[in-house]
């Protein structure tokens, strides 16, 4: 047993983090949309595994009506904690296992960038986020402030290998004066580590500077299950991160990208209110949209969908990554519009 180490995710949850949806430069209309998916993945989630949901005074009311059941059950606990938005796999803290005990460890969040192209001004709420969360959950806690990093850039395989990408720990938003050797140091002391695995960039126009959490996922130990394109940049991009999951020893499961971009309507912009300073859209962007922002939780895998023609074969290829485990297809449009997915919205907590 190893005496500290990042468990994988598909490891057994006491619980999942999430937070319930609110900002108006991220949700239009309120919300409206965004907020019965959400439900949906907390009742999946809720059915084998306690869900512990933040959320605002303001919205507490709307989550309490479409989670009446689930509340009622003690399946979901509300935890009322302010945040600047709903991206609970990057503001949580990321859960370690040292010697048996479940520790918490508290990273500086600063929007996606901070001032060198982060996606608002003011990230004060979800940067106290993870002590917030850790003194409700009452598990152990470390900070390790300054150390810029987002849940979303990791990914563990519970063997001591962690995945992430230069594009995204390498960016001048993050650790600007660490240089690779010295952030690789770093997460192999945090995370129990013997060797990050770097691929090289992530999804064309992911807003976080390429997540490892959208291009590529650990299915086993020694399988990755990597999004995949043949054509132009994505196409070059997918091709050299297979080469360097193929050298490092991993098996690979290519998992298709969306055929037809998922883009923004006019209707969904009129919906949105932008914040002075906040990162905003615009009709026909192109938004990141990816089968491998999955969830692993005790009740299977949550895969988004996008109403695309590889919709079907993205659920059959994850069920033969993931044989022993229920795969549950969850409209996602409404969740990507808000730059993010299903792992993007959830924070596994390991028993």
């Amino acid at each position: 047993m190893r005496n500290l180490y990042m468990p994988a995710e598909w490891e057994p949850h006491r619980g999942t983090i999430m937070i319930w949806p609110e900002r108006a430069g991220s949700w239009p209309y309120g919300a409206k949309y965004a907020r019965p998916v959400f439900a949906e993945i907390i009742r999946q989630i809720s059915a084998c595994e306690k869900v512990y949901l933040a959320v605002s005074s303001g919205a507490e009311s709307s989550a309490r009506e479409l989670l009446n059941g689930e509340i009622s059950a003690n399946r979901v606990e509300l935890f009322n904690i302010k945040t600047d938005d709903c991206w609970a796999r990057d503001i949580s803290p990321t859960f370690v296992k040292e010697n048996g005990k479940t520790i918490g460890m508290d990273w500086a969040f600063n929007a996606w960038g901070g001032t060198y192209n982060g996606l608002y001004k003011n990230w004060r709420n979800d940067d106290a986020f993870a002590a917030e969360i850790i003194k409700k959950l009452n598990t152990g806690y470390k900070n390790v402030h300054p150390f810029v990093l987002e849940g979303g850039s990791i990914h563990s395989n519970g063997a001591g290998v962690i995945l992430t990408t230069e594009e995204c720990l390498l960016s001048n938003g993050r650790n600007p004066a660490l240089p690779k050797e010295q952030i690789e140091l770093k997460l192999k002391e945090y995370l129990g580590a013997d060797r990050v695995v770097w691929l090289k960039r992530g999804v064309v126009r992911d807003e976080t500077d390429g997540h490892v959490d959208n291009i590529c996922a650990f299915a086993a130990p020694d399988t990755a299950v990597l999004a995949w394109s043949e054509e132009g940049e994505q196409g070059e991009i997918c091709r050299e991160n297979y080469n360097i999951l193929k050298e490092n020893g991993f098996e690979v499961i290519k998992l298709p990208l969306p055929q037809k971009p998922v883009t923004i309507t006019e209707y969904d912009l009129n919906g949105f209110i932008f914040e002075e300073g906040e990162d905003t859209r615009e009709v026909g962007e192109k938004l990141a949209a990816s089968y491998v922002n999955f969830y692993i939780c005790n009740a299977g895998v949550l895969a988004p969908q996008f109403g695309d023609v590889n919709d079907k074969p993205a659920l059959e290829i994850l069920q033969n990554a993931f044989p022993s485990k229920k795969i549950i297809p969850v409209p996602a449009r409404a969740l990507i519009v808000g730059g993010g997915n299903i792992h993007c919205l959830t924070m596994q907590i390991p028993q």
